[in-house]
């Protein structure tokens, strides 16, 4: 049995202890000022101008086929988005701060594409520094073989990222009951950002900008209680991989993990906001379709998985505790006890999925879809500053009634 644990012990430092210290912040290197893709007979041209010239890594990557191109740190001009005029062929189209000091575009193809060109032109006349690339139809085994040299390119020549060293994360094991007069730490995690914009609501605003919004106000929200510590996953328009996420509330000892989200459906009509738990069986078939949506981030991000194996997979959701699962539904259920006077739930506002993001298995988690960005009301609401100090408010009170009952609980054992 010692044994046992001492595996999933190192299994566990090793798969959620993975994310360093935040670097100190990177200067912006320059600015991606337009971005345009053109469908010529042999080819699809991708060419983006920059303020100044820039170093840049092109790779592809397969299941769904992307292309990926990372340059140094950068801002984005508002022009710098081609939706509306890019090529069938183009299913997707997404950039923004990946990790300090590197930001990513990343193109969704509706099948293999070679990279046939990738240069840069230096600025000439009017026209400024451009990147371009040149991308041709091709085999699934050319494209695998063209794929796997790139990723290598790529990661060979990496510009690597000073920071602190990167502290283990805590075993799994029960930690002590906090002291009478010892704050408690409450991990909020903003979904998605940088790269992985998230649901896009009817006025255009990312669900990366509502929720982390949300992130802040809560996290003032209980601050000024004098009760609480809090930790934001990401305070910054960057992107984390999901375990990332996961490894941030560990190694800061959470006691508990509120991730906060905002969903958008076809059916525009539907609104409310919605609580979620972790299960293998979803509780319908809407929660499961979320859940595979919002477990799509890492691959939306543009990352690779050929070095990963199933039994990881595996691990992640078998480590998903089950004592750790009935706290995390107890607090979903007084959090839809407070929230209803505040907010619009849906008729069944606590629901269960498999989310990727809840599966630390020694930390208390729920999911909070705030509303739907795809409903012009709802999308209102959540743009808006007093309703979402309501909905922090509701929380905050969900927060202390889940920890007088801990705290209680505690004593009375």
């Amino acid at each position: 049995m010692q044994i046992l644990k001492r595996r999933i012990t190192t299994l566990l430092l090793v798969l959620f202890g993975i994310l360093g210290a935040t670097p100190a912040a990177m200067a912006i290197d320059g600015t991606v000022e337009d971005i345009r893709i053109g469908q010529h007979p042999d080819k699809i041209r991708f060419v983006m101008d920059l303020s100044r010239p820039l170093d840049f890594k092109v790779f592809s990557l397969a299941n769904p086929y992307r292309v990926v191109i990372d340059l140094p740190e950068v801002t984005f001009s508002r022009d710098a988005h081609p939706e509306s005029r890019r090529p069938k062929a183009i299913k997707g189209f997404r950039f923004g701060l990946f990790r300090p000091g590197t930001s990513r575009v990343v193109i969704d193809t509706s099948q293999p594409y070679s990279i046939a060109a990738a240069f840069s032109l230096p600025a000439k006349g009017k026209q400024s520094p451009r990147i371009v690339l040149d991308l041709k139809p091709t085999t699934r085994a050319a494209f695998l073989t063209e794929s796997a040299k790139s990723v290598a390119a790529a990661q060979a020549a990496r510009r690597p990222i000073l920071t602190a060293p990167k502290p283990a994360a805590p075993p799994l094991l029960t930690r002590p009951q906090r002291r009478a007069n010892e704050k408690v730490l409450v991990a909020i995690d903003a979904g998605h950002g940088g790269v992985d914009p998230g649901a896009i609501g009817v006025s255009g605003v990312y669900e990366k900008q509502i929720v982390l919004n949300a992130a802040r106000i809560l996290k003032s929200e209980l601050e000024r209680t004098g009760r609480y510590k809090v930790v934001l996953t990401r305070d910054r328009d960057v992107f984390l991989r999901l375990r990332e996420r996961i490894a941030i509330a560990r190694r800061a000892e959470a006691d508990l993990f509120v991730s906060l989200h905002a969903d958008s459906i076809p059916n525009r009509k539907l609104r409310g906001a919605s609580i979620y738990t972790l299960s293998e069986k979803a509780s319908d078939k809407e929660a499961n379709q979320l859940a595979e949506n919002e477990n799509k981030s890492d691959i939306i991000a543009g990352m690779d998985f050929g070095t990963e194996t199933p039994e990881v997979t595996s691990i992640l959701i078998d480590l998903a505790q089950r004592e750790t699962m009935n706290h995390s539904a107890r607090f979903a259920g007084m959090l839809v006890r407070e929230m209803r006077g505040e907010v619009k739930l849906l008729k069944t506002a606590h629901r269960f999925a498999g989310f990727a993001v809840l599966k630390a298995p020694d930390i208390p988690s729920v999911l909070v879809e705030l509303g739907f960005l795809s409903n012009n009301h709802d999308e209102k609401l959540l743009r808006s500053n007093a309703h979402l100090k309501r909905v922090a408010g509701a929380l905050r009170r969900s927060i202390d009634n889940y920890f007088d009952h801990v705290q209680s609980a505690a004593r009375a054992n």
